[in-house]
């Protein structure tokens, strides 16, 4: 039996999973956590994912492994591939100045033209700015940088402080179309947009084709044999889509530290009203995408104020009526992405003495996560993207008052795939194309969710409190 392995490191934790070759079966996991912070020193990266391969039981029996993990967050490195400094997180909220001058200082539009990103605070790009202007000496000293896979690929290839070999770091369309200095017209990296945020150019990770292997594993790292495969690695949502097998037509919707909704095209897509950005997917199309930063969390917090756990919350939230008779939450608990509100914080909206229950305030909860998504579909639909079924994942996807209230506010049938996790799937799909040549085919078991009447009032309340805070001019009253 041939065994790989797919890593998924993530925001918040680092996964490893063990996986039947023919057949994509589950063999062993292993997790571990990340620090809470949004400034990281990368090391933790690298400790967690050899904890999370010792929980998984080791990889001496492994044949190829690949590392998925999440987006834009940079990793500076120095000329003998030593960490320059601690990284800020893709959900750091102190690049949003940098995003606002460079915004200013090329236009919009013009990053849209070349990278297809309405340029973000995520985006790695303002966050070598950010580098740039809050810390010199650290940039002064940076002659590399990559992301978060490309660096564990290349830790797992053998490299690393002292070492070098900044020439050998990889990358894929994926992560690459995520830093907001590649153009997904071109396939190749806008390197005058890099120069123009950083002041200079360093070493960038090559980016290698959806099929390619990225090397194989070096010598002495605890648990992990020399000389397995290393696949190309991507960014999480692109490891999923490939693990989902998405096709045209299909989107997602993933509820975990972020929300995010992305479907498949054919061609990039260039969104001028700043809310659509133009992603590459891991099978050589693209994957545009909308994302926010607030989803699951809010569920975490629901469920604490309230003294119950997930599934209680839940329960709470189904013995409310759609609307929560007119309580609406506004959950921008960090600012929000999508609409760009890196200020806001999360409020409270048309509470009474009568209406401010327990069940209430769950369904709130669960509702004002939801309609910010709702936003994000309505986005791709506007940019010409068709969108026929909806497949729901991620941490909160399991949660029955999640699925009931989804189905309540959006026009579309609506499939849960089985439990699974689906990134490091996705990056042990990778893996196993390191050994053939070909991505395998792996079953994906759907529950389809009844459709039910849709509730217009829960969008109109959400709608009509944002317009309350100018954060929408107009809005329909609510039902």
């Amino acid at each position: 039996m041939t065994l790989v392995a797919g890593v998924d490191s993530s925001t918040q934790t680092c996964k490893v999973t063990v996986r039947e070759l023919e057949t994509g079966a589950l063999i062993r996991e292993g997790k571990a956590s990340h620090p809470p912070t949004t400034i990281v020193h990368p090391d933790a990266w690298w400790d967690a994912l050899l904890r999370a391969v010792q929980r998984a039981g080791g990889l001496d029996d492994v044949s190829a492994i690949s590392v998925s993990g999440q987006q834009h967050t940079p990793v500076f490195l120095d000329a003998q591939g030593g960490v320059v400094c601690d990284s800020p997180l893709w959900n750091d909220l102190g690049s949003h100045a940098q995003m606002v001058d460079l915004n200013r200082e090329l236009g919009r539009d013009e990053w849209i033209r070349r990278t297809g990103l309405p340029l973000t605070l995520s985006d790695t790009v303002t966050k070598i700015r950010w580098l740039r202007d809050v810390d010199p000496d650290a940039a002064r000293r940076t002659a590399a940088v990559a992301v978060v896979h490309d660096w564990l690929t290349w830790r797992l290839r053998g490299f690393g402080p002292g070492t070098g070999g900044l020439d050998q770091l990889t990358t894929d369309r994926s992560e690459a179309s995520g830093t907001a200095y590649w153009s997904g017209d071109t396939g190749e990296y806008c390197l005058d947009l890099f120069e123009h945020a950083f002041g200079r150019l360093v070493e960038l990770p090559r980016i290698l084709g959806p099929l390619d292997q990225a090397g194989v594993t070096g010598p002495g790292i605890p648990g992990i044999p020399a000389g397995i495969a290393v696949g190309v690695g991507s960014g999480d949502n692109a490891a999923a889509a490939l693990a989902l097998e998405l096709t045209a037509g299909d989107a997602v919707l993933s509820l975990g530290t972020s929300g995010v909704v992305y479907t498949r095209s054919a061609t990039p897509v260039h969104d001028y009203t700043g809310e659509v950005c133009s992603y590459a997917d891991a099978t050589g199309e693209h994957l545009p995408l909308v994302a926010t930063l607030n989803a699951a969390r809010n569920f975490e917090l629901g469920a604490g104020l309230l003294g119950c756990d997930y599934a209680g919350l839940s329960e709470l939230a189904l013995q409310a009526p759609p609307g929560a008779e007119g309580l609406t939450l506004l959950p921008y608990f960090e600012g929000e992405r999508t609409p760009d509100l890196p200020h806001a914080r999360g409020s409270l909206h048309e509470a009474s003495l009568t209406n401010f229950t327990r069940a209430n305030f769950a369904r709130a909860v669960i509702e004002g996560t939801l309609a910010g998504q709702m936003v994000m579909l309505d986005a791709l639909r506007a940019c010409g993207v068709s969108v026929g079924r909806l497949m729901l994942i991620g941490g909160a996807a399991q949660s029955v008052a999640v699925q009931q209230i989804l189905t309540q506010m959006v026009d579309l049938p609506v499939s849960v795939p089985g439990l699974d996790e689906y990134v490091a799937k996705g990056a042990a799909m990778q893996a196993a194309s390191a050994l053939s040549g070909t991505f395998p085919r792996w079953p994906v078991e759907f529950t389809f969710l009844p459709r039910v009447p849709l509730e217009g009032r829960i969008s109109d309340q959400h709608r009509a409190a944002k317009v309350r805070l100018g954060y929408e001019a107009t809005a329909s009253p609510p039902a």
